[in-house]
Formats: C-alpha cells, sequence, structure tokens
C-alpha cells in the first residue's frame, strides 16, 4: 500500500487493481439475447462524452493529496502500521474540522429558529430569542423551512446592510443590492456565469491573482472563459502591483476580452492584507479599462498585524468620490465560514451587487431563482454574523470572549508558523498578515525535481506526497494554486489547536531537513 506505484495511481485517478474489462464479464444464459444486449448496451455517459468543460476542472484543495489522505487515514482506523498514528488535515480552512469551539450565541440563534418551542425555554437568553422571532417572522409560515425569496429572507438581508454600513463609517448600503448565497462561491459563480460570454478574441477573459483560490480556475474552466494570470509579488509580501495588472491585461487583450478582475483581499492563499494605496490604484485601474470588479473579502475579520488593516473595496471606491462610486461595478463577498465564527457547513454567504443594470439585475434575480434560495439556516446564521450581540445585551459579555479568544489564538499561530518556518534551511515564508493559511516558499533539490518529472508529477506535489506518507501531514502543492514557473510551495491551514499546529511544524521542519539530505543538497537557496 505504500509503494510509489500505488501512490501515481491514486494522483492520476486511475485503481489498477480495480480495472474492468469487458473480457472478464460473466456470459449471458443461452437464450438470453435481452439480458446479453442489456450487458453489451454502451453508456451514455462515458468519459469521451463528458463535457470536456468539467474534465478540466481541478480543485487541489480536495484534490488526490488529500483522497490519499483519506485512505492512509482509513487505513489507521483498520490497523494498518505507519510512522504515526494519525493524518493532520492542515489542507483546508475548516475550522471546527480543527477543533475550534462554535460561538455559543450564533448556535443559540440557529437552535431557536430551528426549534421554536424553545423560544419557552428559560435556558435561553432574551436577546437571542428577540434575532430568532425576527427571522421566523420573515419566513414563510414562520418556518425555517420554508422557501425563501431567490435574494433571500428580506429582514436578514436589511441587517446586512446596516452590518455594512458600520463597518464603512457611513457609507451608504441598500438593502436590494443584497443576495444571500450558499456559502461565498455560489455568488461568486452566478456573477461569473453573467459575465462570461463572446468566441475567439471576444470571449471573456478573468483575471486572478497567482497564486489563486482554485475555485476562480475551475470556475473559469467549467464557464469555458478565459483565465488571465496576474502575479503577486511574493518578495514583499504577496503586493499587487498595478502594474502587473496592466501587462496582464494589455497582454490578454491579444487572445480574449479581459472584463472581469478578481481580488482576494484578505489572502488566500497567501494571507496577505491589501493597503488602501494598492486598493485605491486597484480600482483606478478598474475605472480606466471598464472591468467589472469581483472583491472576495470573506477573512475581512481575520487580520492579524497591528501594521494592517482591513479595507473594504467599497468603502475606498467611495472615498474616491461619486466619479468612481457611481461608475464602477463592483460586487463584494462574504461568508459564514470563515472570521471567528468558522461555520462551513451552514453555507451562509451573501454578496453586495454595485453599480449593475437594472435589466442586468433582474437577470441575476432569474438566474438566482432557477435554485430557489440558498439555505435558510444558513441565512439566519449569516444573520447572526452581521448581528450579533452589542454592549449592553445580556450575551454580549460570553460573546466577546468566545471572539477575542478565536482571533487572538490565530494572530499567535500565524507568528509562530511564520517564525518556525523561516528557522528551516530552505523554506521561506512570508508574515501570515490575515486569512488563515501560510504559503511558504520551499526549495526542492534538483535531483528531486527530476524523479518528479519522471513520475509524471509537479515536484511540489512529489513533495507533499512524501510529507503525508512520512509523516501523516496533508497539506497542499502551490502548484495546485498557480505560483511563478521554477518556485515551489505549499498552502498549510493555521487552524490547528496551538500545541497540534507546534508539533506539525516541527514534524514538517524534520521531514524538509532528512528530504534535502537525501537528495544531497543541504544548499539553502538565495533569499
Amino acid at each position: 500500500a505504500c509503494c510509489r506505484c500505488a501512490d501515481i495511481s491514486i494522483l492520476s485517478g486511475v485503481c489498477l487493481r480495480s480495472k474492468r474489462t469487458s473480457a472478464t464479464a460473466e456470459p449471458a444464459e443461452n437464450g438470453n439475447a435481452l439480458s446479453s444486449a442489456s450487458a453489451a448496451r454502451e453508456r451514455s455517459l462515458t468519459m469521451e462524452t463528458l463535457n470536456p468543460n468539467v474534465k478540466a476542472v481541478e480543485y487541489a484543495v480536495r484534490g488526490p493529496i488529500v483522497l490519499k489522505a483519506v485512505e492512509i487515514e482509513k487505513g489507521l482506523q483498520q490497523g494498518m502500521k505507519r510512522p504515526f498514528e494519525e493524518v493532520i488535515k492542515a489542507n483546508i480552512g475548516d475550522a471546527h474540522a480543527m477543533g475550534q469551539q462554535p460561538i455559543t450565541f450564533l448556535r443559540q440563534v440557529v437552535a431557536l429558529c430551528t426549534c421554536p418551542e424553545l423560544l419557552e425555554s428559560p435556558a435561553f437568553p432574551e436577546d437571542a430569542k428577540i434575532r430568532a422571532r425576527r427571522i421566523l417572522q420573515g419566513c414563510g409560515g414562520k418556518s425555517l423551512g420554508s422557501y425563501s425569496d431567490s435574494q433571500g429572507v428580506d429582514c436578514i438581508r436589511k441587517d446586512i446592510a446596516a452590518y455594512l454600513e458600520r463597518r464603512d463609517q457611513g457609507v451608504p448600503a441598500n438593502w436590494e443590492d443584497i443576495y444571500l448565497t450558499t456559502g461565498a462561491s455560489d455568488g461568486i459563480m452566478s456573477i461569473l456565469k453573467l459575465l462570461v460570454s463572446g468566441q475567439g478574441l471576444s470571449r471573456t477573459g478573468v483575471m486572478i491573482p497567482i497564486p489563486q483560490y482554485p475555485l476562480y480556475s475551475a470556475a473559469i474552466s467549467e464557464l469555458e472563459a478565459v483565465q488571465v494570470n496576474y502575479y503577486l509579488d511574493e518578495e514583499h509580501c504577496w503586493a499587487l502591483d498595478v502594474n502587473e495588472l496592466r501587462r496582464a491585461y494589455w497582454e490578454a487583450k491579444r487572445y480574449c476580452n479581459p472584463k472581469v478582475l478578481c481580488i482576494i483581499n484578505p489572502g488566500n492563499p497567501t494571507g496577505q492584507v491589501q493597503s488602501r494605496k494598492c486598493i485605491e490604484d486597484v480600482l483606478h485601474f478598474a475605472y480606466e479599462e471598464k472591468l467589472f470588479v469581483m472583491s472576495d473579502e470573506v477573512y475581512q475579520d481575520n487580520v492579524y498585524s497591528p501594521d494592517c488593516q482591513f479595507h473594504s473595496f467599497k468603502k475606498v471606491l467611495y472615498e474616491m468620490g461619486p466619479e468612481y462610486f457611481d461608475s464602477v461595478e463592483l460586487t463584494s463577498f462574504h461568508s459564514t465560514s470563515k472570521g471567528y465564527t468558522g461555520e462551513c457547513g451552514f453555507r451562509g454567504g451573501y454578496m453586495e451587487v454595485i453599480n449593475m443594470a437594472a435589466e442586468v439585475k433582474a437577470q441575476l434575480v432569474k438566474l438566482l431563482s432557477v435554485r430557489l434560495c440558498p439555505p435558510v439556516s444558513g441565512q439566519a446564521a449569516m444573520d447572526v454574523v452581521v448581528n450579533p450581540p452589542q454592549q449592553g445585551e445580556p450575551s454580549y459579555p460570553q460573546f466577546l470572549k468566545e471572539k477575542m479568544l478565536v482571533l487572538s489564538a490565530l494572530a499567535e499561530k500565524a507568528k509562530m508558523t511564520e517564525e518556525i518556518l523561516n528557522k528551516v534551511p530552505g523554506i521561506k515564508c512570508n508574515p501570515v498578515q490575515g486569512a488563515m493559511y501560510a504559503f511558504p516558499r520551499i526549495f526542492i533539490p534538483p535531483q528531486a525535481i527530476e524523479e518528479a518529472k519522471a513520475l509524471g508529477m509537479p515536484p511540489d506535489m512529489l513533495y507533499c506526497l512524501r510529507l503525508l506518507e512520512e509523516t501523516g501531514i496533508c497539506i497542499v502543492p502551490g502548484s495546485g494554486f498557480g505560483q511563478k514557473e521554477g518556485t515551489y510551495h505549499f498552502r498549510m491551514t493555521i487552524l490547528p489547536p496551538t500545541e497540534k499546529l507546534k508539533v506539525l511544524l516541527e514534524k514538517l521542519s524534520a521531514f524538509h531537513i532528512k528530504f534535502l539530505e537525501e537528495y544531497a543538497a543541504l544548499q539553502e537557496p538565495s533569499r
């Protein structure tokens, strides 16, 4: 089970042992022509007839390394001997799976909405009951089990608008510009569907940061749009340089129609927080080139560096004046899955759509209507994210304590991750300013690169596979997110409990040094 041939078969998605051919099929009973014809009938859907856009989709966060990790985990449960006792999954930003405790108030409100009979229980605080009653009042039949409007429950949309005005210090927000979504991913996909059109040179180009979150490349492949890469500056803490945007834009003009600019701030997988000046430069560029801006801001509560501050694209756009605020088309996204709540399973999210033409908005509503509505339980959870207990309410002290405990622990783990990794020869990790991940650069010796090529996989895939096999640590190779040619990285989450994260980092450090020694390449790369 540990041989590299077996690993390659899993990583390529082919299980040779279970491959079947028609030659092994049992012969039909004599005279049973119908049975024989049925057995010989070709399938309508095969890899040859499958939509080629689906085959082009890749999603590294739950890709082949993770499938191998699941196989190893099952083997451990069945008594298989390994040089470790557990698989540590550091591949995905799933806070609760990593041991983070739910925020009590959020769970109380959702519980009350789910079981309204609990509204009579003295075990629940009055501020949670007030919010639950308000949400239920907005639901058909006063039940979370009813469909909502396709845009979402009206009172929740109004709460989100009020939250945005508080967050952006008075910048106006219209609740009718708010659309509840099934996580941020659903909103991103819906907006891209509106934007992608044309053929050949007129085909929509979508500008995405490299490294990027694989949702974007997957969506672009599925919609058969054109991916336009712009590279973040690793040497300057993954900064976004507007000159790089211009380079990517004008190169893309030769083969497509670049009209969408995607930004992830704070960054995933890179963990940077963009400065206000950077955001202003980006918006000025979008204004000049008539680009539709998609601002992924799901990590807006996850800022750890004291030198950094989250600035929403909408607020900066407003401060640039009416010429910009009234014309640049901007959609921003948020989610219950990140921040300090980490409620991934509820699949709650929203998007705010600015300056979209009224007739196009009608088409957006039509598109959203096809899937009826996002989960109403997720909408309720989103309401609590934007409408938490306020000072003076009975739940406020406990809520504040739980929130600060999560965020302070993440800040501590961000710093620890950077410090430990930067002590290892051949690893360079930029400061984890925000979000939930580190994306360190790793030196891979030439001999290992040659071995990876012979095995038909990227060098950082070989690195991550070896790490998993020898330590039980599951991380994602940088090639799954995009990286400059000739550089290698991996993404890991900082979500595990502090002590487990420390063990993970120490085991990873020891593995890296052993990996270099094995390939007789102890020299440290230039930094």
